[in-house]
């Protein structure tokens, strides 16, 4: 059995999260790293990383899809709480910017890039690990980022142009694969162009993926993802495994035995 970690789940959205968690365990995974995406979930995931103890890891985030129900009252609150409360965290995440229209509808380039800056902020001031989302963005993103001074970035599910990519990289930045490697074409080219001690294994729980058959996912699907990364780069799971536990393991500073 592999030793792997889930670096990106929404458990605060499970309502099986206890058979989740065991399955997770019976799975292989020695740590998971919870986001948070809204005022709510970072109370929910902070809750669920001392209830659960050293399998959880919380990370304090504020959503760009979350903005567009927020004025700027709730915002500045939202971000309080997560500077408050970041010492208790092993990153900052989830964060980002989104331009797809529907979210554009509600929620500004200007707004969520202003938000963006400042989250990236504390990150640096903290010196936690920021995990970003990025969807249409990859370029405002990559650039706030490297603008911000925070050293430790990973670039979640990453389905953004190759020469974005090799700026990422170039930058000493990671980008994560899910259980969508197995299928997606732009998520697939990424993964085989990002080297292996760039890469990290996660799922975005409870995403539901799949083109023919669809499933919503667990952190057990952790497996998926080291599959499809091992199949994309010719290497042997056992090897995908060790390395992407050891990058997460030194990013997230986890407190496993390798």
């Amino acid at each position: 059995m592999y030793r792997l970690v889930d670096t990106h789940a929404h458990l605060d959205e499970l309502k099986d999260l206890d058979l989740a968690l065991d399955g997770a365990a019976k799975s292989g995974i020695v740590a998971i790293v919870a986001v948070g995406s809204s005022y709510q979930s970072n109370i929910r995931i902070l809750e669920i990383s001392r209830e659960q103890g050293s399998l959880i890891y919380p990370a304090l985030g504020l959503h760009p899809w979350e903005l567009g129900k927020l004025d700027s009252a709730a915002i500045d609150d939202d971000l309080q709480f997560i500077e408050r409360n970041i010492v208790s965290a092993a990153a900052v995440g989830e964060i980002g910017l989104d331009y797809d229209k529907r979210v554009l509808k509600v929620a500004s380039k200007e707004l969520q890039q202003q938000v963006l800056d400042r989250l990236l902020e504390i990150a640096r001031k903290s010196g936690k690990p920021v995990a970003i989302h990025s969807r249409y963005a990859w370029k405002d993103a990559l650039r706030l980022v490297q603008d911000s001074g925070v050293e430790k970035v990973v670039f979640h599910w990453f389905t953004g142009f190759s020469s974005v990519l090799r700026d990422i990289i170039d930058g000493g930045y990671f980008i994560s694969a899910t259980p969508a490697a197995e299928y997606h074409e732009e998520h697939r080219r990424a993964i085989k162009e990002a080297p292996l001690d760039r890469i990290f294994l996660e799922t975005d729980t409870p995403v539901t993926y799949g083109r023919t058959v669809r499933y919503e996912s667990r952190p057990a699907d952790v497996l998926r993802s080291l599959q499809a990364v091992s199949q994309l780069k010719g290497l042997a799971e056992a090897m995908v495994a060790e390395q992407t536990t050891r990058n997460a393991t030194d990013f997230f500073s986890l407190n496993i035995t390798l």
